[in-house]
């Protein structure tokens, strides 16, 4: 089965399951606390998954992928609720970054090793 979400999309689905399922958006301010959280449980399975620190007990479990789609959604309420457009926002970053790092990376000899 193809994926068809688009960021708009999620955007909206998002909205929908916050005013149905969750009642209404939490304040643009505990939303940015629990987005903090989200992204030090990321962390927590990637220095255990990737760095140097080892698992605890039952710690394995706990999916990469889920972590990263709960950073994802809890960033899209923000966006929802600052008045964002994240395809936009995101096509206009990438445009910044190509245009400003055109040669940058293809000359950090770091990059080439």
């Amino acid at each position: 089965m193809a994926n068809d979400m688009t960021i708009q999309k999620a955007q909206e689905q998002v909205d929908v399951w916050i005013k149905t399922v969750g009642v209404k958006y939490f304040s643009e301010l505990t939303n940015l606390g629990i987005l903090m959280e989200e992204v030090g449980e990321l962390s927590r399975i990637m220095v255990r998954k990737y760095g140097d620190q080892s698992f605890k007990n039952k710690e394995e479990e706990l999916l990469l992928a889920d972590e990263m789609a709960d950073i994802l959604f809890v960033l899209i309420c923000l966006a929802n609720q600052t008045g964002v457009d994240l395809t936009t926002a995101l096509e206009k970053n990438i445009q910044k970054k190509t245009n400003r790092d055109a040669s940058r990376h293809q000359n950090n000899e770091k990059l080439h090793r």
